[in-house]
């Protein structure tokens, strides 16, 4: 297997907060900003579990994007609460606030992906 590609279900989850949340996410940093040339920070593959959140914290001089694999929740984006789920595609802007929460019985399994916007990537927070 390539080191350029991942297999989401070799992928080892380490149990983490996120941002102060509520409760443990499973997270893994599929690549980091070595793997590309691009201004890519990093991206990472999250499960939620039900109850368990990303808490609401703001960006600096970058950007994310999440990908809903599976599962919904309520996604709290510069001050509004969105419904999300299967095929949902989120920008956080820089200096834009927001947060994920599992409201539901089921887990929530979503991609991340982050980009600077600096020359300098340096090396981005989960």
């Amino acid at each position: 297997m390539s080191e350029r590609v991942k297999e989401l279900g070799a992928a080892e989850l380490e149990q983490v907060v996120a941002h102060g949340g509520e409760g443990r996410i499973g997270f893994c940093r599929l690549f980091a900003a070595r793997d590309f040339e691009g201004p890519v920070r990093f991206v990472d593959y999250a499960v939620l579990p039900p109850g368990a959140s990303i808490g609401e914290h703001t960006h600096g001089r970058d950007e994310e994007i999440y990908l809903v694999l599976e599962g919904s929740g309520s996604m709290r984006l510069d001050g509004r609460e969105l419904r999300v789920g299967p095929g949902s595609v989120i920008v956080n802007r820089a200096g834009g606030t927001h947060g994920l929460r599992n409201d539901s019985g089921a887990p929530i399994r979503l991609f991340v992906v982050d980009v600077g916007l600096d020359p300098d990537r340096g090396s981005g927070d989960a």
